[in-house]
């Protein structure tokens, strides 16, 4: 059971935030019995994040990425994952009412950003994010399971503990 970790941003290219997601995420792999053989960071470029993909698809069972799915015009992972799933962006109502009652508790106002954080890929299983905005994304190809989260370590963590973890603890056996 080989895994890859892709994290996306160029703030952890230039050393403005720490990558403490890759840290937590190995460590939660390796106790499911996973070897992690790749950790990548890689800039918010299409092109950065399909060739981290591809690399990735190449030897692992299971990808894991995350960053790149906030509400602004640097956050392009979905846009990447579509392309490179050959799908398109479609917005999700049960992520949208999820983000319009959040936006609603919290006395802020919705805007065409929020409103974006509800489109996914179309062939992807949307993994709710109820510790903020941003949903996950569970996508299948040629046998390679990739899961896209948040960036947030608190978001990223709670999609992990409530869908990734015990997904992979169903289909595969630890060694």
């Amino acid at each position: 059971m080989k895994a890859a970790i892709i994290t996306i941003g160029d703030e952890l290219l230039i050393g403005q935030t720490l990558d403490t997601n890759s840290a937590w995420m190995g460590a939660e792999l390796s106790k499911s019995g996973f070897d992690i053989f790749r950790i990548t960071s890689v800039h918010d470029r299409k092109y950065d994040i399909i060739y981290a993909l591809n690399e990735a698809a190449k030897e692992a069972d299971v990808v894991l990425v995350t960053g790149g799915l906030g509400p602004t015009s640097d956050d392009i992972t979905k846009h990447a994952l579509a392309e490179y799933f050959s799908t398109r962006l479609v917005m999700n109502s049960e992520v949208l009412q999820m983000i319009e009652e959040m936006m609603s508790r919290r006395n802020f106002a919705m805007n065409d950003n929020n409103r974006r954080q509800a489109e996914v890929p179309e062939s992807c299983k949307v993994l709710i994010n109820r510790a903020g905005t941003a949903p996950g994304m569970w996508f299948e190809k040629d046998g390679t399971i990739f899961v896209s989260m948040p960036g947030v370590p608190n978001e990223m963590k709670h999609i992990m503990n409530e869908h990734v973890l015990p997904e992979l603890n169903k289909r595969f056996t630890s060694q």
